[in-house]
Formats: C-alpha cells, sequence, structure tokens
C-alpha cells in the first residue's frame, strides 16, 4: 500500500472510530466536589460515591444511622460503607488537604474528581453520596432518597450540579455534640470513635453551639445561616459530546485536504 493511501486509509478509520466513540464513552462519568464554603467556614472529609440501580438506601431520616454510616459520620471513614455498599459502581474522591501535612480534607475551595465507568448496558442508574461535615461530633451531607439523582437515563448520561445548603446537613444521632476538643476531629480528637453514644437517630442538624469551640476556632463556619452553601457536586459526561465532535470533524477535514492536494497534484 501506497504511502498516500496508508495515511487516507487511517484518517478514515481513525474519524470512524471516533464518531462510533460517544456511544462507547457515555458509560464514563466524571464527578466533581467542590467546597463553597467561605475562609474559615465548614470543612468536609473525602466524599464517597456509588452508584447503583436505585436499591442502595443510605439512611432514613427518623430511623437510626448503621453502623457503617456512623463510622462516616463521625470519623470521616469511607472504608465501613463501601463494604456495604456490595453492587454498583462506586470510589471515593480525595481532597487535597488545607496544608502541609494535613490529611485529604476539603477546605473552602478546595475540589476534587473522579471518573467511574458506568458499564454499556442501557439502564437507569442513580448516585449516592456522603461526607463528614467537619469539625463536629458527627454531622454529614448525603442524600437519603436512593433515586433523588438519576446519572444515566437509559444510554443517556444526566448531567448535573447539586447544590449542598447548610440547610441540608444531617446529624447522625450517633455522637452527643460536645464540640470539646478530644472527640472533635479538626480541633483535637486523635482517635477515631472516642466520642460519647447518642443512641439517636438521624436527623437535620440544628447548627453548632453559639460561641462555642467549633464557631469560635472556625467563626464562618455557622452552616444554618440563610443560603449557606457548603458543596457542590457535578456530574458530566466524558469525553463531553463536543469534544469527540470536534475531533472528528478535525480528522475528516484533515481526509479532505489529503485527498484535495493528491487530485491537484502534476500528473
Amino acid at each position: 500500500m501506497r504511502p498516500t493511501m496508508r495515511l487516507t486509509t487511517l484518517l478514515a478509520l481513525s474519524g470512524a472510530a471516533l464518531l462510533a466513540a460517544p456511544a462507547a464513552q457515555a458509560a464514563l462519568i466524571k464527578i466533581k466536589i467542590e467546597n463553597l464554603a467561605p475562609t474559615n467556614g465548614t470543612l468536609f472529609t473525602p466524599l464517597w460515591v456509588g452508584v447503583h440501580d436505585g436499591s442502595f438506601d443510605l439512611f432514613d431520616a427518623g430511623a437510626p444511622a448503621s453502623a457503617q454510616l456512623e463510622r462516616l459520620a463521625e470519623d470521616g471513614n469511607p472504608g465501613p460503607l463501601g463494604t456495604l455498599f456490595s453492587s454498583g459502581m462506586q470510589g471515593v474522591i480525595f481532597g487535597p488537604g488545607i496544608g502541609a501535612g494535613s490529611p485529604p480534607i476539603f477546605g473552602p475551595g478546595g475540589s476534587g474528581e473522579i471518573v467511574l465507568d458506568l458499564g454499556t448496558g442501557a439502564t437507569d442508574l442513580y448516585l449516592s453520596f456522603a461526607s463528614m461535615l467537619l469539625p463536629s461530633n458527627d454531622a454529614f451531607f448525603g442524600n437519603g432518597n436512593p433515586t433523588a439523582y438519576k446519572v444515566r437515563d437509559g444510554s443517556n448520561v444526566s448531567a448535573q450540579s447539586i447544590v449542598i445548603l447548610g440547610s441540608q446537613i444531617y446529624d447522625a444521632g450517633t455522637e452527643v455534640n460536645t464540640e470539646a476538643a478530644a472527640d472533635t476531629p479538626v480541633l483535637g480528637q486523635m482517635v477515631a470513635d472516642t466520642g460519647t453514644a447518642e443512641g439517636g437517630v438521624v436527623a437535620l442538624h440544628g447548627g453548632f453551639i453559639p460561641g462555642g469551640p467549633i464557631l469560635t476556632a472556625f467563626p464562618n463556619a455557622d452552616f444554618t445561616a440563610n443560603g449557606y452553601q457548603v458543596a457542590r457536586i457535578t456530574v458530566t459526561e466524558v469525553p463531553e459530546p463536543g469534544t469527540l465532535a470536534l475531533l472528528a470533524g478535525g480528522l475528516g477535514m484533515a481526509g479532505w485536504m489529503r485527498r484535495k492536494r493528491k487530485v491537484s497534484a502534476p500528473m
């Protein structure tokens, strides 16, 4: 095969592969998390995310938290929750930390992302997520409704932006909100699961103690303030369809230009 024919064939095959790519690549989604709190505001631990068929119930308001959710809400540990999630796709999005040598948590302005492969089947899929709010004894955010956020509608990815407000912060009801440094992460807790057991139920959080240790150390962490934004979770398709179209169009133009030069070449 002559070089010119090899190039034309390669361009044609590459173009065809890219034009077919959206159907294959639609199985990939990027999940990004951002901390929207102001300086000296709330922080949060690495975000656990799971994609499922709608049957995974993370928690129910008014009912006791699972032992796995307790470990996340009290200690920021997503491991037990990941073990509980036995089907579907899952991952943990780690933060950039809040300083040299700090754990991988999200401070104000911090962000991170992960890509999950949803597979090739045309089915409806939903997103669940959870993260511990810091500093706190057992505050967290997550979705108790397993079908609240559809990330794939049949064969199509459902791009979306989810803003977590302060009014959506939950109290796991598993540890008394003493705000004591010894049992409050970031304030001074050094050993996991050292707080006072509460034996309560999951409920919307009433906020930190006015003038207490948390708001003294983090004066802008009053998430009960009107309009307080804690985080934003963004779901997008990877790669973006527009990018694929541009790449495919570029290869098509390159092939056309090559053919044009060949036709106009002297005999």
